[in-house]
């Protein structure tokens, strides 16, 4: 079983039928480092599940680079504006190291609702899984000293301070690579 097939499987629970439906709409892609997944302004006409490698999802404010995320092995990846209403991407995506990912078109994403009877249910269930995970990250701004944000991403993701670049780790946590430094030198200590 693939890594996308055991997620799949995991979190929706579905038949083995239904499984090899979906996955079999998946193809295996392969990026190299600094390659773009997706490019701001253009639009993403794909949804891909990471097998392996890192991808950050980053915009430019006001000449700042802005780290909105860092996708890894287990996650899924996409320009969601641009996927599901056809706008032009938001965020550019792009690989930090090689990347292997399985990769459906927006084309064959649509198309799942006609092969997998319950896939209204199933969508849902990923949508609010999103959803979740953004509004856990939303909180944590809010509630969250800067130290407490970099304690939980370390660990919830350890890896991710030995394999990307710190600059874009503190982005992603909102605060100023100095900042990163100054906890990461306490923590040390």
């Amino acid at each position: 079983m693939t890594e996308l097939e055991q997620y799949i499987n995991s979190y929706f629970g579905i038949s083995k039928e239904d499984l090899g439906k979906i996955t079999n709409l998946f193809k295996q892609e392969v990026l190299q480092k600094e390659d773009f997944f997706a490019r701001e302004g253009e639009y993403c006409n794909k949804l891909s599940f990471v097998k392996s490698g890192y991808l950050r999802v980053y915009a430019f404010k006001e000449g700042k680079d802005i780290t909105q995320w860092i996708s890894g092995p287990g996650y899924f990846l996409t320009d969601l504006q641009s996927l599901v209403f056809d706008q032009q991407a938001r965020w550019n995506i792009q690989c930090l190291s090689d990347c292997e990912l399985y990769t459906i078109s927006k084309e064959n994403y649509r198309q799942i609702g006609k092969h997998v009877e319950k896939w209204d249910h199933l969508e849902k269930l990923f949508l609010a899984k999103c959803f979740l995970t953004l509004e856990d990250r939303v909180f944590s701004f809010l509630s969250m000293t800067a130290e407490e944000r970099y304690d939980h991403l370390y660990v919830q993701n350890k890896e991710l301070f030995n394999i990307i670049p710190l600059h874009n780790l503190a982005s992603m946590l909102g605060m100023t690579p100095e900042t990163l430094s100054r906890i990461r030198k306490k923590k040390v200590s």
